[in-house]
């Protein structure tokens, strides 16, 4: 039976901790969570694990990227079985830092993103988002010093944003993007799926069905705008309203007004009910 992970809550801890860790020269890979985990957590330590001889998972519940009318009080926290999960897989390390830790009294500097961060996707409906997410994981890369850092490509932008920022600021952390998981009828896993009523747990695979037809007529010769406005009707139809379904360029997230613009991924974000969704393909 796999022992437990070690785990620990403040920053001499884990510097020790990670001191340990990298003996004889080990590397580290880095999963950043906010806890309530699934299985498309559980892909992530399993890459982890396959890029380095050591695995850390942090988590925390980053304050900084939820505005004020969002679900910070409110986001799952499930410690007990997170940790039956990460002791499974056979994680090496858990840091579990409290918000004073990670923003004790006085603290005062912010990391600003540009680039991916600002093309009219999820910082237009969250302009406070990516502030707060490159800030928290640009500590979690200085604090854990990791070799490789794994982030799900269900938040494409986010992970877009990270890798620009461990690039820029030559963090000397590799950022490796990790393939969707989803239910067997195509929902992208999160954990805010938890929210879902069973109405609308019924009507939220239409999200990745409808980006995957919308791939099927592009391929097809279909231009962009006709194939975006289509899938903005389809998804409002089944219930949803859209902040945004857009094909963008893979790289950049720059507007495209041509498949011969690609790579290209189709992103969006709707809510339904009182839970917004995101998800994103490739073409």
């Amino acid at each position: 039976m796999p022992s437990r992970p070690m785990i620990v809550r403040t920053i001499p801890a884990l510097r020790r901790a990670v001191d340990g860790l990298r003996a004889r020269k080990a590397s580290v890979a880095l999963v950043p969570t906010m806890g309530a985990l699934h299985d498309g957590h559980v892909s992530l330590v399993r890459l982890a694990k396959r890029r380095a001889r050591k695995v850390v998972v942090s988590i925390f519940v980053n304050p900084t990227q939820f505005a004020p009318t969002e679900d910070y009080g409110s986001y799952p926290r499930t410690w007990k079985a997170d940790l039956a999960k990460l002791t499974a897989e056979g994680v090496d390390l858990v840091w579990n830092p409290d918000v004073d830790t990670m923003y004790p009294a006085g603290f005062a500097s912010r990391i600003l993103t540009d680039g991916p961060a600002t093309v009219g996707l999820e910082d237009r409906f969250r302009p406070h988002f990516f502030g707060g997410v490159a800030t928290v994981v640009g500590k979690l890369f200085t604090q854990v010093r990791p070799d490789v850092a794994i982030f799900g490509e269900k938040d494409f932008q986010q992970l877009r944003v990270v890798t620009r920022m461990a690039a820029d600021l030559d963090l000397g952390v590799k950022v490796i993007g990790s393939k969707t998981v989803r239910e067997r009828d195509g929902l992208a896993m999160s954990s805010r799926n938890v929210y879902l009523s069973a109405d609308e747990r019924r009507a939220a695979p239409v999200l990745f069905r409808t980006m995957k037809e919308a791939t099927r007529r592009l391929r097809a010769g279909e231009d962009v705008e006709t194939a975006q406005k289509s899938s903005v009707a389809t998804i409002t139809a089944a219930g949803f309203v859209v902040d945004y379904f857009e094909i963008r360029q893979a790289e950049t997230l720059a507007p495209v007004t041509s498949i011969k613009d690609g790579p290209l991924r189709i992103l969006v974000a709707a809510k339904i009910g009182n839970t917004r969704l995101i998800d994103n393909i490739a073409v």
